[in-house]
C-alpha cells in the first residue's frame, strides 16, 4: 500500500506543476525540469509550483504522522495537532511573534500578506503555543477515568481559547496587519519560500526518523499502559517525548501555512483499515496518505475556480469535518 501511495502522489505532483491558472503542455514543464527552457514558464515552475508541490508533500506527512502519533500515545483515535488545539496554539505563538514582536511584515497582495523573514523566531512562538496545549493535555491524560471524548472537549477548548488570544491581538493590532492575521490563519502553502520549505523539511524528516525509531514502542502501547510497562517500555517519557515531537513538527508547519485541519485525522485512519495499528507500517502509510490528501486538496483549491486560488485549510475542512462526524457517531468501529 506504502508504494501505491508513493506512486499515487508522483502523479498527483506531475499533474499539479502541469495545472493552474496558465496553461503549460506537459512536453514544456518536462523541458523546464531538466533545465531545457527558458522564459516565463520556467519561472512559473520554478518560482511558484515546485516549491507549493513539495511544500503540500512534506506538510501533509507531517501533520499525518504528528496524528497518527498522537493517537497512540494518548490512545485516542480522534486525536490530530487540529482536534486537539495544538494547532490553534501554535497559531497563535506564529501571530503573536508576527504581530507583537515584529518577526513578519505585511504586505499589500494576497501572494504577500504576510512575509515571515524571522523564521526561527515565528517557529520558536509558535512552538511555545504548541507546547503549551500539548502540556494540558497531556496533564488531562494522566487522570484516571478521563476518557477520550473528555479530552477531545478538551482540546476544543483550548482551541477556542488560543483562537480568542488571536482575536485580540487582531482587536489591538493596525487594520493592515488584522487583514494580514486573517489571511494567514487561513492555511495557505503558496506562501512558503523555498527558505521555509528546507525547515519545513528537516523538521519533519527528523521527527519522522523518531517516530520510526519509537515503532515499537508505539505497538505496545495499544496493548494498554501496564501492558507495555511489563515489556519495559517506559510510558510516561515515550508519551511525554511522543507528544512533544508531534507538537514540534506541527508547530514548524503551521509558523509558515497557517491552520491547515483534519489532515492529521484523515491520513492515519485512511490507511489504519488497510496495514492496521502496526506502527511499523501505519506511520509510513500514515505520511503517505497525507502527502497525497494535501497535495490533492491544493491542487482542487487553485483549479476550482481558477484563477481564483482558494485557501488550502478550508478544503481540508471540508473534506475532514463529515469524517470526524462519523467518528465522534461510530467510534467503536473505528478503533
Amino acid at each position: 500500500m506504502v508504494m501505491g501511495l508513493i506512486l499515487a502522489t508522483v502523479c498527483m505532483a506531475a499533474y499539479a506543476v502541469q495545472a493552474g491558472s496558465v496553461d503549460l503542455s506537459v512536453g514544456e514543464v518536462l523541458r523546464t525540469l531538466f533545465g531545457l527552457a527558458e522564459g516565463t514558464g520556467r519561472i512559473i515552475i520554478w518560482n511558484v509550483r515546485v516549491p507549493r508541490v513539495l511544500t503540500a508533500i512534506v506538510a501533509g506527512v507531517g501533520l499525518s504522522i504528528a496524528g497518527a502519533v498522537m493517537q497512540s500515545v494518548l490512545r485516542n483515535p480522534l486525536a490530530s495537532p487540529f482536534t486537539l488545539g495544538i494547532s490553534q496554539g501554535a497559531a497563535f505563538g506564529a501571530a503573536l511573534a508576527i504581530i507583537g514582536f515584529g518577526a513578519g511584515a505585511t504586505g499589500s497582495a494576497a501572494v504577500d500578506a504576510v512575509q515571515v523573514f524571522n523564521a526561527w523566531s515565528v517557529t520558536g512562538f509558535a512552538f511555545a503555543g504548541a507546547m503549551i496545549a500539548t502540556l494540558t493535555i497531556v496533564a488531562f491524560a494522566k487522570y484516571r477515568g478521563v476518557t477520550p471524548q473528555t479530552m477531545v472537549l478538551a482540546g476544543v477548548a483550548l482551541g477556542s481559547l488560543f483562537s480568542a488570544g488571536t482575536v485580540l491581538l487582531q482587536y489591538f493590532a493596525e487594520d493592515t496587519k488584522v487583514a494580514a492575521v486573517v489571511f494567514w490563519t487561513f492555511g495557505d502553502l503558496g506562501r512558503a519560500s523555498w527558505r521555509d520549505l528546507t525547515i519545513m523539511a528537516l523538521v519533519t524528516v527528523v521527527g519522522a526518523l523518531y517516530f520510526l525509531w519509537c515503532r515499537w514502542d508505539y505497538n505496545a502501547l495499544e496493548a494498554g499502559s501496564e501492558s507495555a510497562q511489563g515489556l519495559g517500555v517506559k510510558v510516561d517519557r515515550v508519551r511525554l517525548v511522543g507528544m512533544f515531537v508531534a507538537s514540534l513538527v506541527t508547530a514548524s508547519i503551521v509558523a509558515f501555512l497557517g491552520i491547515i485541519g483534519f489532515i492529521g485525522l484523515v491520513g492515519p485512519h485512511l490507511v489504519r483499515r488497510v496495514v492496521g495499528n502496526d506502527y511499523r507500517f501505519l506511520l509510513p502509510a500514515s505520511a503517505g496518505a497525507g502527502a497525497l490528501l494535501l497535495l490533492a486538496s491544493d491542487t482542487l483549491a487553485r483549479t476550482l475556480v481558477s484563477p481564483v486560488v482558494l485557501p488550502v485549510g478550508a478544503i481540508t475542512s471540508f473534506l475532514g469535518a463529515p469524517l470526524f462526524l462519523y467518528l465522534l457517531v461510530g467510534r467503536r468501529s473505528t478503533i
